[in-house]
């Protein structure tokens, strides 16, 4: 008779101590980035997080350790989504530009869905404005683990797409503006609602976004393409 082997379950319950590691690095995500982190007490984080304010120095060994923990906290998740919206590997040279630019726009679709309409957004945009503002080894962590390799990986896409080269001042500006047309829609967001008459930015608004950035985009890649036609290049 053969003996059953229990699976493990794929998912376990958080023990009370990763509970409140997970509360503390929210809470300090969120007064920082509203507050700034000189203007952010540990008192005030620890109430936020209904935690003991000797948590933090258990946890974290301090207030610093904290600040290092929530900019951990936004590399993990923007990787997440990073990943989903341009992958981790190059696309084959056999699959063509039409396949690089497929997904150029599916990347800009995903990011409008995280940064313009997902509420998660909101606390980590202000909290890395504040640490562009002001930079720290907090913003070293968050461009190594997110800004630069996302962005390289969006300028191979476009030479993929293109033909023009990824490191290319070229390259590197156009990918710039792409991802700062979408940004613009989470920093001025009031201003945005307001304007269009729009009492949120949800499901609906966003899929009005993502339309006029890629017409945007088509029309970079048609303005390339007819360049490149001009000029010979196949």
């Amino acid at each position: 008779m053969s003996k059953k082997t229990s699976a493990k379950p794929s998912h376990r319950e958080a023990s009370p101590a990763e509970q409140t590691r997970a509360a503390l690095v929210h809470a300090a995500l969120k007064l920082f980035g509203r507050q700034g982190y000189d203007g952010t007490s540990t008192r005030e984080i620890a109430a936020e997080a209904k935690a003991n304010i000797g948590s933090i120095a258990y946890h974290f060994g301090g207030k610093e350790g904290l600040r290092t923990a929530a900019a951990d906290y936004i590399v993990d998740t923007i990787q997440t989504i990073a990943g989903q919206a341009v992958g981790s590997q190059a696309i084959g040279s056999q699959a063509g530009p039409e396949a690089a630019r497929a997904q150029l726009f599916a990347a800009l679709e995903r990011m409008v869905a995280f940064i313009v309409a997902s509420p998660q957004a909101g606390e980590i945009v202000q909290f890395v404005l504040r640490e562009l503002s002001h930079p720290t080894a907090a913003l070293d962590r968050i461009y190594a683990g997110v800004f630069e390799p996302t962005h390289r990986r969006l300028c191979m896409i476009w030479e993929q797409a293109t033909g023009e080269p990824a490191e290319s001042e070229r390259t590197r500006l156009t990918v710039f503006t792409l991802i700062g047309q979408v940004i613009y829609f989470r920093i001025g967001r009031e201003a945005v609602m307001r304007r269009m008459g729009w009492r949120e930015i949800g499901e609906a608004e966003a899929a009005k976004v993502v339309a006029i950035a890629s017409d945007n985009l088509g029309a970079i890649l048609a303005a390339r393409s007819n360049a490149a036609r001009k000029e010979g290049k196949p």
